[in-house]
Protein backbone atom coordinates (compact mmCIF):
# COMPACT_ATOMS: atom_id res chain seq x y z
CA UNK A 1 0.00 0.00 0.00
CA UNK A 2 1.38 3.45 -0.91
CA UNK A 3 2.01 6.03 1.79
CA UNK A 4 -0.83 8.43 2.68
CA UNK A 5 -0.70 11.80 0.90
CA UNK A 6 0.95 14.73 2.65
CA UNK A 7 -1.44 17.27 1.13
CA UNK A 8 -4.94 17.37 -0.33
CA UNK A 9 -6.37 19.77 -2.91
CA UNK A 10 -10.15 19.71 -3.13
CA UNK A 11 -12.67 20.97 -5.63
CA UNK A 12 -15.89 22.48 -4.26
CA UNK A 13 -18.98 21.96 -6.44
CA UNK A 14 -20.00 18.28 -6.39
CA UNK A 15 -17.12 17.47 -4.04
CA UNK A 16 -17.55 19.36 -0.76
CA UNK A 17 -20.79 21.11 -1.67
CA UNK A 18 -23.96 19.90 -3.43
CA UNK A 19 -24.26 21.02 -7.03
CA UNK A 20 -27.85 22.08 -6.31
CA UNK A 21 -26.68 24.67 -3.78
CA UNK A 22 -24.45 26.30 -6.38
CA UNK A 23 -26.93 26.15 -9.26
CA UNK A 24 -30.21 26.68 -7.40
CA UNK A 25 -29.11 29.10 -4.67
CA UNK A 26 -25.84 30.90 -5.46
CA UNK A 27 -26.25 31.40 -9.22
CA UNK A 28 -29.87 32.68 -9.05
CA UNK A 29 -28.93 34.97 -6.14
CA UNK A 30 -26.16 36.59 -8.20
CA UNK A 31 -28.27 36.77 -11.37
CA UNK A 32 -31.13 38.57 -9.61
CA UNK A 33 -28.72 41.25 -8.33
CA UNK A 34 -26.45 41.57 -11.35
CA UNK A 35 -28.12 44.57 -12.97
CA UNK A 36 -28.02 46.55 -9.72
CA UNK A 37 -24.37 45.61 -9.20
CA UNK A 38 -23.40 46.79 -12.68
CA UNK A 39 -25.25 50.08 -12.21
CA UNK A 40 -23.60 50.73 -8.84
CA UNK A 41 -20.07 49.69 -9.83
CA UNK A 42 -19.53 51.08 -13.30
CA UNK A 43 -15.88 51.90 -12.67
CA UNK A 44 -14.93 48.58 -11.07
CA UNK A 45 -11.94 46.90 -12.70
CA UNK A 46 -13.76 43.56 -13.01
CA UNK A 47 -16.40 45.21 -15.21
CA UNK A 48 -13.67 46.80 -17.34
CA UNK A 49 -12.71 43.30 -18.50
CA UNK A 50 -16.24 42.59 -19.77
CA UNK A 51 -17.14 43.38 -23.41
CA UNK A 52 -20.06 45.70 -24.12
CA UNK A 53 -22.95 45.44 -23.54
CA UNK A 54 -21.68 44.49 -20.08
CA UNK A 55 -24.90 43.25 -18.50
CA UNK A 56 -25.93 41.18 -21.50
CA UNK A 57 -22.46 39.69 -21.74
CA UNK A 58 -22.42 38.71 -18.07
CA UNK A 59 -25.89 37.18 -18.31
CA UNK A 60 -24.85 35.16 -21.36
CA UNK A 61 -21.74 33.96 -19.54
CA UNK A 62 -23.89 32.95 -16.58
CA UNK A 63 -26.27 31.04 -18.84
CA UNK A 64 -23.34 29.05 -20.22
CA UNK A 65 -21.68 28.70 -16.79
CA UNK A 66 -18.47 30.13 -18.21
CA UNK A 67 -15.38 29.84 -16.01
CA UNK A 68 -14.28 33.43 -16.74
CA UNK A 69 -12.32 35.21 -14.02
CA UNK A 70 -14.18 38.52 -14.37
CA UNK A 71 -17.56 36.80 -14.04
CA UNK A 72 -16.44 34.77 -11.04
CA UNK A 73 -15.07 37.89 -9.37
CA UNK A 74 -18.37 39.74 -9.83
CA UNK A 75 -20.42 36.78 -8.60
CA UNK A 76 -18.19 36.57 -5.55
CA UNK A 77 -18.71 40.24 -4.73
CA UNK A 78 -22.49 39.84 -4.94
CA UNK A 79 -22.40 36.72 -2.78
CA UNK A 80 -20.24 38.52 -0.22
CA UNK A 81 -23.08 40.98 0.41
CA UNK A 82 -25.46 38.06 0.93
CA UNK A 83 -23.16 36.20 3.30
CA UNK A 84 -22.37 39.32 5.31
CA UNK A 85 -26.08 40.11 5.62
CA UNK A 86 -26.87 36.55 6.72
CA UNK A 87 -29.07 36.00 3.66
CA UNK A 88 -26.78 33.27 2.39
CA UNK A 89 -25.36 30.29 4.27
CA UNK A 90 -23.44 27.69 2.33
CA UNK A 91 -24.21 23.99 2.38
CA UNK A 92 -21.37 21.53 3.02
CA UNK A 93 -21.84 17.77 2.82
CA UNK A 94 -22.01 16.38 6.39
CA UNK A 95 -19.00 14.09 5.91
CA UNK A 96 -16.71 16.94 4.83
CA UNK A 97 -16.12 19.11 7.91
CA UNK A 98 -15.31 16.23 10.31
CA UNK A 99 -12.86 14.77 7.79
CA UNK A 100 -11.17 18.10 7.08
CA UNK A 101 -10.75 18.75 10.81
CA UNK A 102 -9.20 15.32 11.42
CA UNK A 103 -6.90 15.67 8.43
CA UNK A 104 -5.72 19.13 9.44
CA UNK A 105 -5.17 18.00 13.02
CA UNK A 106 -3.23 15.02 11.65
CA UNK A 107 -0.78 17.32 9.89
CA UNK A 108 -2.09 17.26 6.31
CA UNK A 109 -1.92 20.49 4.35
CA UNK A 110 -5.31 21.27 2.82
CA UNK A 111 -6.00 23.45 -0.23
CA UNK A 112 -8.96 24.45 -2.38
CA UNK A 113 -8.89 24.78 -6.18
CA UNK A 114 -12.17 25.92 -7.73
CA UNK A 115 -13.42 27.95 -10.67
CA UNK A 116 -15.10 30.27 -8.15
CA UNK A 117 -12.91 33.19 -7.13
CA UNK A 118 -10.69 32.88 -4.07
CA UNK A 119 -12.81 35.44 -2.13
CA UNK A 120 -15.95 33.43 -3.02
CA UNK A 121 -14.28 30.22 -1.83
CA UNK A 122 -13.40 31.80 1.50
CA UNK A 123 -16.95 33.10 1.90
CA UNK A 124 -18.41 29.67 1.16
CA UNK A 125 -16.22 27.88 3.71
CA UNK A 126 -16.35 30.78 6.16
CA UNK A 127 -20.16 30.95 6.27
CA UNK A 128 -21.06 27.28 6.09
CA UNK A 129 -23.80 25.39 7.86
CA UNK A 130 -21.02 23.68 9.84
CA UNK A 131 -19.25 26.86 10.92
CA UNK A 132 -16.09 28.61 9.73
CA UNK A 133 -13.83 26.06 8.02
CA UNK A 134 -11.33 28.49 6.49
CA UNK A 135 -8.69 28.05 9.26
CA UNK A 136 -8.32 24.41 8.19
CA UNK A 137 -6.92 25.36 4.78
CA UNK A 138 -3.36 26.33 3.93
CA UNK A 139 -4.32 28.03 0.68
CA UNK A 140 -6.97 28.75 -1.95
CA UNK A 141 -6.58 28.79 -5.75
CA UNK A 142 -8.88 29.82 -8.60
CA UNK A 143 -8.65 30.11 -12.39
CA UNK A 144 -6.08 32.91 -12.05
CA UNK A 145 -3.58 30.06 -11.76
CA UNK A 146 -4.96 28.50 -14.95
CA UNK A 147 -7.90 26.42 -16.28
CA UNK A 148 -8.97 23.46 -14.19
CA UNK A 149 -8.65 21.08 -17.14
CA UNK A 150 -5.03 22.03 -17.83
CA UNK A 151 -2.23 19.99 -16.25
CA UNK A 152 -0.05 23.10 -16.06
CA UNK A 153 -2.47 24.62 -13.51
CA UNK A 154 -1.89 21.79 -11.05
CA UNK A 155 1.85 21.94 -11.59
CA UNK A 156 1.71 25.68 -10.85
CA UNK A 157 -0.25 25.10 -7.63
CA UNK A 158 2.27 22.53 -6.44
CA UNK A 159 5.19 24.85 -7.20
CA UNK A 160 3.50 27.80 -5.52
CA UNK A 161 2.54 25.86 -2.40
CA UNK A 162 5.76 23.85 -2.18
CA UNK A 163 3.98 20.53 -2.72
CA UNK A 164 5.42 17.34 -4.14
CA UNK A 165 2.89 16.26 -6.81
CA UNK A 166 3.27 12.57 -6.01
CA UNK A 167 2.46 13.25 -2.35
CA UNK A 168 -0.59 15.39 -3.16
CA UNK A 169 -4.12 14.04 -3.60
CA UNK A 170 -6.65 15.93 -5.74
CA UNK A 171 -10.36 15.40 -5.05
CA UNK A 172 -12.99 16.29 -7.66
CA UNK A 173 -16.16 14.95 -9.23
CA UNK A 174 -15.07 15.92 -12.77
CA UNK A 175 -13.10 13.37 -14.78
CA UNK A 176 -11.40 15.96 -17.03
CA UNK A 177 -10.06 17.81 -13.97
CA UNK A 178 -8.78 14.57 -12.49
CA UNK A 179 -7.10 13.72 -15.81
CA UNK A 180 -5.35 17.10 -15.79
CA UNK A 181 -4.19 16.70 -12.19
CA UNK A 182 -2.85 13.23 -12.89
CA UNK A 183 -1.07 14.65 -15.95
CA UNK A 184 0.85 16.89 -13.53
CA UNK A 185 1.79 13.90 -11.38
CA UNK A 186 -0.83 14.26 -8.62
CA UNK A 187 -2.75 11.38 -7.12
CA UNK A 188 -6.46 11.56 -7.86
CA UNK A 189 -9.79 10.43 -6.46
CA UNK A 190 -13.25 11.07 -7.89
CA UNK A 191 -16.08 11.90 -5.50
CA UNK A 192 -19.12 10.06 -6.84
CA UNK A 193 -22.02 11.43 -4.83
CA UNK A 194 -25.44 9.91 -5.63
CA UNK A 195 -27.16 13.21 -4.76
CA UNK A 196 -25.27 14.96 -7.56
CA UNK A 197 -25.71 12.25 -10.16
CA UNK A 198 -21.97 12.11 -10.77
CA UNK A 199 -20.93 9.97 -13.71
CA UNK A 200 -18.37 7.48 -12.42
CA UNK A 201 -14.99 7.45 -14.16
CA UNK A 202 -13.18 4.07 -14.02
CA UNK A 203 -9.83 5.70 -14.84
CA UNK A 204 -9.48 7.11 -11.29
CA UNK A 205 -9.95 5.92 -7.74
CA UNK A 206 -13.49 6.65 -6.58
CA UNK A 207 -15.15 7.38 -3.24
CA UNK A 208 -18.72 8.13 -2.19
CA UNK A 209 -17.68 10.59 0.52
CA UNK A 210 -14.72 11.91 2.49
CA UNK A 211 -14.93 9.04 4.98
CA UNK A 212 -14.26 6.61 2.14
CA UNK A 213 -11.40 8.83 0.93
CA UNK A 214 -9.86 8.53 4.40
CA UNK A 215 -10.22 4.75 4.35
CA UNK A 216 -8.71 4.41 0.87
CA UNK A 217 -5.66 6.54 1.56
CA UNK A 218 -4.89 5.77 5.19
CA UNK A 219 -5.92 9.23 6.40
CA UNK A 220 -7.00 10.03 9.98
CA UNK A 221 -10.50 8.73 10.70
CA UNK A 222 -12.91 9.23 13.59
Amino acid sequence: MSLPPAAIITDIEGTTTPIDFVHKTLFPYARARLAAFCAANRGHKALADVPEPVLDTLLAWMDRDEKITALKTIQGMIWEEGYRAGTLKSVIYPDVAPALKRWAQGGLRLFVYSSGSVPAQKLLFGHSDTGDLTPLFSGFFDTAVGPKRDAASYAAICRGAGLAPGETLFLSDVAAELDAARGAGLRTCQLVRPEDGTKSCPDHDRAADFAEVAAKYGLPRG
